[in-house]
């Protein structure tokens, strides 16, 4: 699994209300291109966002699934991106002791071609566009 983290200066509950906020995610999610619909039952375990992912005209598309959920702890999602694959994604938001959180992305790819890479080309494709997502999500949980 390829983890990056980031400390943001705001607490969990600004974190999380920006997760729990799926039209938000294309700001954030370094290569989704577009919301197209998003369950209104969004975060709960098994609701969907349906996005796009790439540049047009030739973007895919598919779906996010909520796998688990913990309100201002913890969001577990599979985020498919099929023919190309599928990956699990953890967001576990941890406050710190200035009134911050601390927010860790794991994520590994688990079905499809790009899955049987192994797990130092996943690193290398993963946690620099990782890394640039929760810069993002910093950004607008921090000036929303």
């Amino acid at each position: 699994m390829i983890v990056v983290s980031k400390r943001i200066p705001v607490p969990p509950e600004k974190v999380f209300a920006v997760l729990a906020d799926g039209w938000t995610y294309a700001g954030w999610v370094v290569g989704a291109a577009h919301i197209r619909q998003v369950d209104g039952h969004w975060p709960q375990v098994g609701s969907r966002i349906h996005h796009s992912v790439g540049p047009w005209p030739v973007s895919v598309q598919d779906v996010s699934c909520v796998l688990a959920v913990e309100e201002n702890e913890l969001l577990e999602l599979e985020a498919r991106m099929w023919p190309m694959g599928a990956a699990k994604i953890t967001l576990t938001l941890t406050p710190d002791t200035e009134g911050g959180t601390e927010v860790q992305m794991a994520e590994k790819l688990v079905r499809g071609p790009l899955s049987v890479f192994p797990e130092p080309v996943q690193a290398g494709l993963l946690a620099p566009r990782n890394t640039e997502s929760l810069n993002r999500l910093a950004d607008i949980a921090t000036n929303r």
